[in-house]
C-alpha cells in the first residue's frame, strides 16, 4: 500500500491544482481528508492514481447506485441544488466512508481511474485531421489506448464549436462540444472529417455503457458540482448506446502487437489516448513507445496523445513514415478540454 504520507500530500495537492476553483464540495473534503488518519488509511488500498481522484469516485459511486446517506445532501447531482446543504460536509463524509469502510475498500482495490471526457474530442478533433491529411485521406484505423468506454472513439459523430463561426461536424448531433481558442494560430480544422475504416478501444477494465451500473462508475468521476458535464456525458451515452465500438478487455502492451499486425495495410493506424500516462509506470511507457517504434519500422504509423507533461495539458503527434518518426507538440490545452492553444503553423 501507498505510504499515508504520500496520499496526505496527494490529496493536498488536488485540493490546491485540480479542485480549486472547480469543486469547492471535493477541495474542501481533500483539506479534510489529508489530516485524517483514519481515511488516509482507507484511501491507502487505491491501486489506481491519482488516489483522490479514485477515493470520491468510490463514495460517489455508491451514492449514485442508491446507497441512502445524509451525505446526498451534499451533492448536487442528486440532491436539487436548491435542497443542497451549506453546513460544513465533513463530518458526514467521515461517516459515510467509515459506515461503508468494506465497500469502499474493495472499490478502490479492484477498480481504476476511467475518466471518459467527451470534451477531449474537441482538441483530438484537428489532430485526426492532420493524420489523415499526412495519410493521404486514407481511412482511419482507430485504436485507443485506456479507452473506458470508447466515447471518444465516436469523436465523428459530435459537432464542434470553437467560436467565431468555427463549427464542424453533425449539427444534429445531441453532443456540442465547445472550445475556446487561445493563442494566434488556429488548428487546421478538416472541413471533412475523415473516413474511419475501424475503431478500437483497448482497456484493462473496458465499461459497456448498456448497463446502467457500469455507466454510473463514468458518471462517478464527474465532480458534483458540473452539471453541464453531466448533460454532455449522458448525450455521448446516448451515442455510445446506438453506435457501439469494439471495446477489448486487457493490457494494451499485450493486445498491442497482434492489434497492429492486424491492421489492414489500406487504413491509417492511429493510436490515441488520454491522460493515461499518469496511470503508467515508467517502464510501461518505455515498453509502448518501443511497440509503436517496431510497428513504425515496417508500416506508417500515427499516436495522438493528450497527457498533463507540463503546466498544461499537452496535445501531441508522434508520426511514423517511411521510418522516419516525427515528434510535434501541437497544442497547449484545459484538463477538461475547455479551451485550446495551437502552436503549430500552417
Amino acid at each position: 500500500m501507498i505510504g499515508s504520507e504520500e496520499i496526505a500530500e496527494s490529496f493536498v495537492h488536488s485540493a490546491a491544482h485540480e479542485f480549486r476553483g472547480s469543486s469547492p464540495l471535493y477541495e474542501r473534503l481533500s483539506i479534510s481528508i489529508s489530516k485524517d488518519p483514519e481515511l488516509l488509511e482507507l484511501a491507502a488500498h487505491a491501486v489506481s492514481n491519482p488516489v483522490p481522484m479514485i477515493f470520491f469516485a468510490a463514495v460517489h459511486f455508491l451514492l449514485l447506485n442508491g446507497t441512502e446517506h445524509p451525505l446526498t445532501a451534499y451533492f448536487p447531482d442528486i440532491t436539487p441544488s436548491s435542497d443542497v446543504s451549506e453546513g460544513d460536509p465533513y463530518p458526514v463524509f467521515r461517516n459515510f466512508c467509515l459506515e461503508h469502510r468494506s465497500e469502499i475498500r474493495r472499490i478502490v482495490s479492484t477498480h481504476h481511474v476511467q475518466t471518459n471526457e467527451v470534451r477531449r474530442s474537441a482538441c483530438l478533433l484537428p489532430a485526426f485531421g492532420i493524420v489523415a491529411r499526412q495519410a493521404g485521406g486514407l481511412p482511419l484505423a482507430l485504436v485507443e489506448i485506456g479507452a473506458s468506454a470508447g466515447i471518444n472513439l465516436l469523436w465523428d459523430h459530435y459537432a464542434y464549436d470553437y467560436g467565431n463561426g468555427r463549427f464542424y461536424g453533425d449539427r444534429a448531433s445531441p453532443v456540442r462540444l465547445t472550445c475556446a481558442l487561445r493563442g494566434e494560430k488556429t488548428p487546421p480544422f478538416p472541413k471533412t472529417f475523415p473516413q474511419i475504416a475501424s475503431r478500437l478501444g483497448l482497456d484493462l477494465h473496458p465499461i459497456d455503457v448498456r448497463e446502467d451500473s457500469s455507466a454510473n462508475w463514468l458518471r462517478a468521476f464527474i465532480w458534483p458540482e458540473h452539471a453541464a458535464r453531466f448533460e454532455m456525458l449522458e448525450r455521448a451515452i446516448e451515442i455510445a448506446r446506438r453506435h457501439p465500438a469494439e471495446l477489448r478487455a486487457g493490457d494494451a502492451l499485450e493486445l498491442l502487437p497482434a492489434v497492429m499486425a492486424m491492421t489492414p495495410p489500406h487504413t491509417a493506424l492511429c493510436l490515441f489516448h488520454t491522460f493515461v500516462s499518469n496511470q503508467m509506470p515508467p517502464e510501461a511507457l518505455t515498453c509502448l513507445a518501443k511497440l509503436i517504434a517496431d510497428c513504425g519500422s515496417k508500416r506508417d504509423v500515427f499516436c495522438i496523445s493528450i497527457d498533463f507533461l507540463d503546466k498544461y495539458p499537452r496535445l501531441e503527434l508522434i508520426s511514423y513514415m517511411d521510418g522516419v518518426k516525427t515528434h510535434r507538440h501541437l497544442a497547449n490545452c484545459s484538463g477538461h478540454s475547455r479551451w485550446m492553444e495551437w502552436l503549430l503553423e500552417g
